[in-house]
């Protein structure tokens, strides 16, 4: 059935389908570093807190090391088979790998198969996520009309802020049924547990969902999706999501996923409290996602990047250097939230920008493959970097870290084109 051919409340359930599988499947990614503060002794039990964190935090960075691998290998497979076929793949890798972190014993029962089970998982997850990223953004954006592409591909955004946001609420509740003692010891994998039955309920929809237009429109003879057809006929496109990437993934997962830790180990808040404090400002975070999609489809794509890049610059080591010395939640709750501020000018167009690079043959490829080298090299290693250095005396470091690459990114963003009136969306 063609876009043209669709009822809107047809499209939009698609749109909807499209959307909870993304969900799901970034909140099984996310229940890791959310629950990581209590199975990390039951995997690697040498060693002091943070230590085992390290190593948690470790395993975390090596399962995003699959991703371009998964963004290869699904990106071509979903340029072949059509983009809820790799959706519905995506989302079946993803909650096995769930299921089993959430039914592998400990080190002290199997031993050394502990964290070799715990790494096989995350780097199934990872080949999933790989997968995910491109196939959800070119799905959405595939999906959406020709003036409405910023908002409805902010949705990517608005499900992967969700998914987090899942992840910890669920945490706040088992916080709030279980003590310590039997969260560490076995409520952790509960969280686990939810994530594998969502996934499966999830493929189901997604097996159900309509594909799109723009991939039923590709003509016979048109070049095959592949890496070398990336690399010699769009190798600026892709070196462009590479840098447009860098400081935005690098930034998203320092305010994301290594605050929550950050708001504990630094600024010395409770496990509850920092858990309170990020899912409310994820939650705000995740409404403004629209708002900033349906102003790049008035104004550009452009000027928004560009203000991230420059408030990523300039504010980021003071807001987390104000962060680390304030005991107030609703001081750090607001700080949180200006960094998030800043950065949702580059989450709610981030797919919408990547997929207006590439013709519709390779588009799933293109937006995948170097978005997920990109968010490897800076976006999983984040936490393991900023661990890292607070381990060895020299927090602040990381700071200055983000902003550098943020910086980087500015002077891409500065020297593009605007993709929504130069891009190659409505391309074969």
């Amino acid at each position: 059935m063609t876009a043209a051919a669709r009822s809107q409340p047809h499209q939009l359930r698609s749109i909807i389908g499209g959307s909870l599988g993304n969900l799901v499947e970034w909140y099984d990614w996310y229940a890791y570093s959310a629950f990581s503060v209590y199975f990390a002794k039951h995997f690697f039990p040498a060693g002091d807190a943070t230590a085992q964190l390290l190593s948690t935090a470790a395993i975390f960075a090596v399962g995003f090391l699959m991703r371009p691998i998964g963004a290869w290998v699904m990106g071509v497979y979903a340029d072949h088979h059509g983009r809820k076929a790799g959706l519905a793949l995506s989302v079946a890798l993803m909650g096995g790998g769930s299921l089993l972190i959430a039914l592998t014993p400990g080190a002290a029962t199997i031993g050394i198969a502990a964290p070799l089970l715990l790494l096989f998982a995350r780097l199934l997850q990872g080949l999933s996520i790989g997968g995910e990223y491109g196939a959800s953004a070119t799905y959405l954006t595939e999906m959406a009309g020709a003036g409405h592409r910023g908002r409805t591909s902010s949705y990517q955004y608005v499900t992967l802020i969700g998914g987090q946001l899942v992840a910890l609420c669920v945490q706040l509740l088992l916080q709030a049924l279980l003590d310590e003692a039997a969260m560490e010891q076995w409520g952790w994998r509960v969280a686990f547990l939810i994530g594998a039955v969502l996934a499966f309920l999830v493929y189901v929809l997604r097996r159900r969902i309509d594909e799109t237009a723009d991939f039923a429109k590709v003509k016979a003879g048109t070049p095959r999706s592949s890496g070398m057809e990336l690399l010699r006929q769009h190798p600026r496109a892709a070196l462009l999501v590479i840098a447009l990437t860098a400081g935005g993934t690098l930034a998203f997962y320092a305010y994301t996923t290594y605050m929550q830790k950050y708001l504990v180990n630094s600024a010395g808040f409770t496990r509850p409290q920092a858990t309170l404090i990020m899912t409310a400002a994820l939650a705000l975070f995740m409404l403004l996602q629209p708002v900033f999609g349906h102003l790049s489809d008035r104004i550009g794509r452009k000027p928004l990047l560009i203000s991230f890049g420059i408030a990523g610059t300039f504010f980021t080591v003071p807001l987390f250097l104000a962060i680390a010395h304030t005991h107030s939640q609703l001081v750090a709750f607001s700080l949180v939230m200006a960094g998030l501020l800043c950065i949702s000018s580059y989450t709610s167009i981030s797919a919408v920008v990547k997929a207006e690079l590439f013709p519709a043959h390779i588009r799933a490829l293109g937006v995948a493959l170097p978005y997920a080298i990109a968010n490897s090299l800076f976006g999983g290693s984040a936490e393991y970097v900023a661990l890292w250095l607070k381990d060895a005396g020299m927090e602040s470091v990381f700071f200055y870290y983000v902003s550098g690459m943020c910086a980087l990114s500015l002077l891409a963003y500065v020297r593009m084109k605007e993709t929504a009136k130069h891009g190659a969306m409505g391309k074969p």
